[in-house]
């Protein structure tokens, strides 16, 4: 990755007249930690950074602080445009998210970065603990190259890669304004992990997702992170009607992420940022990509390729298979 082309192209972005700030990444504070950033000049765009350890979505911060995105009046339709740095599931949540509705595709300036994945932060964590100091991280023939107090260290790719990242069908973005690197071929659909859960008995599976929702502590981390789940209010929360008490125990946290399971289905981008923010490890991508699954097999469907595909779930065919219906 050019990080001087990257900052380059949004030197030029900010220099539109209609582009209010760009969104992108600049390093941490600490240790192996990438912070967003909110940048309105020229000037501050030599804090622009891109490297494997850019894990976090940006497209959260859109529906987050850019709610006036949505025009509801003559005033806010003629708002400024936010340029935006997105990786392939990132353009894919973005896609999504304007299909819905929840966005406005003309008040947003898209700058595309192929990517090759990203680390997992618990894993390069406990290869290299106590690192309080900023690092640098690229990667070369297949290795990531860490930095560390000036001291280099080689580590094979696959030692650290994200799991998501690993089965990534769609690593450069789908629809940008400006692509920023070469464009890179996707792995085909992998399911192995899925059909070993469906081949399972149904006591066995229920004993899996027994153990794996008695760890939840209900953070909230998960929905918090995804950029798909951007309601005003949650129903997960409300209390009139309340669909899911606010107590941590098993049946709860059950019912908790099932729905939200559901909710995701035709949704779910892939990006695995639910499972990364977990605190207790929780295999939500298992839970997700199964729902994926279903949904190609049934509707041949997938998320977040075309915004100008209507969503799933708001769509119907009269040769639309019922036999799986209850």
């Amino acid at each position: 990755m050019d990080i001087q082309k990257l900052r380059d192209e949004a030197k030029r972005a900010l220099g539109r007249k209609e582009i209010e700030y760009l969104i992108g990444y600049k390093k941490g504070s600490y240790g192996f930690r990438i912070s967003p950033c909110f940048i309105e000049t020229k000037e501050e765009v030599d804090q622009l950074t891109f490297s494997p350890l850019c894990s976090l979505s940006l497209v959260n911060y859109l529906t987050i602080e850019g709610k006036p995105l949505l025009p509801a009046d003559e005033k806010k339709s003629k708002a400024k445009k936010v340029a935006l740095l997105v990786r392939g599931c990132d353009s894919r949540a973005l896609n999504q998210i304007i299909a819905e509705g929840g966005i406005s595709p003309d008040q947003l300036y898209v700058i595309g970065i192929p990517c090759s994945g990203v680390i997992d932060l618990k894993k390069i964590e406990a290869r290299f603990p106590h690192t309080p100091d900023p690092v640098d991280v690229v990667e070369e023939n297949g290795n990531y190259i860490i930095t560390i107090n000036d001291q280099s260290h080689t580590v094979p790719v696959d030692e650290l890669k994200a799991e998501t990242c690993k089965t990534c069908q769609y690593p450069t973005p789908l629809t940008c304004k400006k692509l920023i690197g070469d464009k890179r071929a996707g792995n085909p659909p992998q399911y192995e992990d899925i059909q070993i859960l469906e081949a399972q008995p149904p006591e066995e599976k229920w004993q899996f997702w027994q153990n794996q929702f008695s760890r939840c502590i209900r953070c909230y981390a998960c929905r918090n992170s995804c950029p798909l789940c951007y309601c005003d209010g949650c129903i997960l929360e409300k209390l009139k009607p309340q669909w899911v008490k606010r107590s941590v125990d098993t049946n709860e946290n059950f019912m908790f992420h099932i729905t939200r399971a559901f909710h995701l289905a035709g949704r779910c981008i892939s990006c695995g940022e639910c499972e990364r923010v977990c605190p207790v490890d929780i295999p939500l991508m298992k839970l997700n990509r199964k729902m994926e699954k279903d949904v190609k097999e049934l509707f041949d469907f997938e998320a977040g390729l075309d915004p100008e595909v209507k969503p799933l779930l708001n769509t119907f065919a009269i040769e639309d298979p019922e036999d799986f219906i209850l």
